[in-house]
């Protein structure tokens, strides 16, 4: 049962040191006098001096909130006549508790070293560069690392750890999958860096981040079905992306050594040359087409089908392969917006005159453009009404035995990879890289692919328990958990208190910490 105590008149005070640091202490007046019951610590920064200050608010909230507080602490009950002198230490613990726990039954804490595990939480709680992430870890778990073994951490990930990492989430997914995911989808991302210099690795290419000037690499990335991350491979900034697929594939297969593979990607990582050397190694393929690139006669045949919403027909193409044209209602309506919406941007931009000769490409919507004499821009209203006819269609070439049904739903799939980018790119925050050695911008790279397995997790799990909470919303709950460390005067035994204070603390510990 709970023992009752009563404490009163407990305040912080800030006191500034010879040094010019401020002090930041929990005075007691109970007795009537003034008693340093704790100092917090102490800074010259006063950032810092205002967490110490939220840190004392904390701790005084937790010691009086209430007139009666069980300590039954496992086996253990004791009555603290000063609760506050057995207090160790007040740290965030919600993310280890719940992230913790995912790392573990995904297999992660094979890795030997306990720093790649600190990395790979914080890579989602709290995403920043190495030396923020010291900062970090100090201020809210107590956990002092230094810089330089951070650096040398790295070098040992990239020397020994990354295919072990690789290994356990890949085997990972093969449990959660039930089996050897036999269809992969592929993408390609570019990840930039502030620095500007260029080497072997870091050069500038074409930028899916829009950052042309930065140097870059350019990352390719392998999922199952729903995202699940399965492998990476890293390659030069300035290479083509559709260069990328085969290699990656290449390796993939290799080490696991998988007999069969369909591989789902989207036409621009797609060549003759690709095709080719996926038929005659074995694979088999789901490509997005470029229907408006076909032969006229094709072209002709497309546009002469009556097709309705959720049609679709096959045409027989070469070396075995098929072409699946689908008609969506939907997707008629996003690519008329599309055109309208490009069409007007054009026009704006002729009223205003800012159009050139060097507008004029075939990228975008200014196919719609067209010079008249030597000088004169105008936009080509017949092509942009000619466009119209393909609004809804959606072409995709496969050399696979599949149903035209399965081969429109597996593709659909394609933009979970999307998706898995938009979470390294805007929740883990991979980039910018500010690393520049090539085994630390590889070992990086691996903490993020690490953190986003774990994310995967985290989001197959919530699903699993029909919760309405989103990754990041549990994320911000986690990050609002606390916890207080004791050593039981009496026994000297360490325990742990979580401070549990409202519904979706409360409901957040029973979702994932009760069988």
């Amino acid at each position: 049962m709970g023992v009752s105590f009563y404490l009163v008149l407990m305040f912080i005070r800030q006191k500034r040191n010879k040094s010019g640091s401020i002090s930041v202490q929990i005075i007691d007046k109970s007795s009537g006098t003034y008693q340093v019951k704790k100092t917090i610590g102490s800074s010259k920064n006063l950032v810092r001096v205002n967490e110490l200050v939220k840190e004392a608010e904390l701790y005084i909230e937790i010691i009086t909130g209430q007139g009666s507080f069980d300590f039954t602490l496992g086996d253990d009950q004791h009555f603290y006549h000063s609760v506050y002198d057995s207090i160790d230490k007040i740290k965030l613990v919600g993310p280890e508790l719940v992230l913790g726990a995912i790392y573990d039954q995904i297999g992660f804490n094979a890795i030997e070293d306990e720093l790649f595990r600190h990395l790979v939480i914080t890579r989602l709680v709290y995403p920043v560069s190495k030396l923020k992430t010291l900062d970090y870890l100090l201020k809210h778990k107590g956990v002092v690392y230094e810089k330089d073994k951070i650096y040398r951490y790295l070098d040992k990930l990239h020397h020994s750890q990354i295919q072990r990492v690789q290994e356990i989430s890949y085997q990972h997914t093969v449990k959660i999958l039930g089996g050897i995911p036999h269809v992969v989808f592929y993408d390609v991302t570019t990840l930039y860096f502030e620095a500007e210099d260029e080497d072997d690795l870091r050069k500038a290419g074409f930028s899916k981040d829009g950052k042309h000037k930065n140097p870059q690499i350019v990352l390719g990335l392998l999922v199952s079905f729903d995202g699940y991350p399965l492998d990476y491979t890293i390659f030069e900034g300035n290479t083509f992306e559709g260069h990328t697929m085969i290699p990656a594939l290449e390796t993939f297969k290799r080490r696991y050594q998988l007999d069969r593979l369909v591989v789902v990607a989207d036409a621009g990582l797609m060549s003759n040359k690709n095709l080719t050397y996926l038929v005659v190694k074995g694979y088999e393929f789901i490509i997005g087409a470029r229907i408006k690139n076909e032969t006229e006669e094709l072209k002709k045949q497309i546009l002469g089908f009556q097709l309705n919403d959720g049609d679709s027909v096959v045409l027989p193409k070469e070396n075995s392969t098929r072409l699946i044209i689908g008609y969506s209602e939907k997707r008629a309506k996003n690519d008329a917006f599309n055109r309208d919406k490009g069409l007007k941007r054009l026009e704006k931009q002729l009223s205003k005159a800012k159009l050139s000769k060097k507008h004029l490409n075939n990228r975008g919507y200014n196919k719609y453009l067209k010079l008249e004499g030597d000088i004169k821009i105008t936009i080509d209203y017949d092509k942009y009404h000619s466009d119209g006819n393909w609004d809804g269609l959606k072409g995709y070439l496969t050399n696979t035995t599949l149903t035209k049904e399965q081969i429109i739903d597996h593709y659909k799939h394609l933009w979970t990879i999307e998706k898995t980018f938009r979470i390294s790119k805007t929740d883990l925050r991979i980039r910018p890289i500010y690393h520049y050695k090539r085994k630390r911008i590889e070992a990086h790279i691996c903490i993020a692919f690490a953190a986003c397995k774990l994310y995967k997790e985290l989001e197959r799990q919530l699903k699993l328990k029909r919760s309405q909470y989103s990754v990041i919303k549990l994320l911000d709950i986690l990050k609002t958990i606390y916890g207080i460390e004791m050593t039981l005067p009496q026994t000297g035994q360490k325990k742990l208190m979580i401070i549990e204070k409202d519904p979706e603390q409360k409901h957040v510990m029973k979702l994932f910490t009760e069988n």
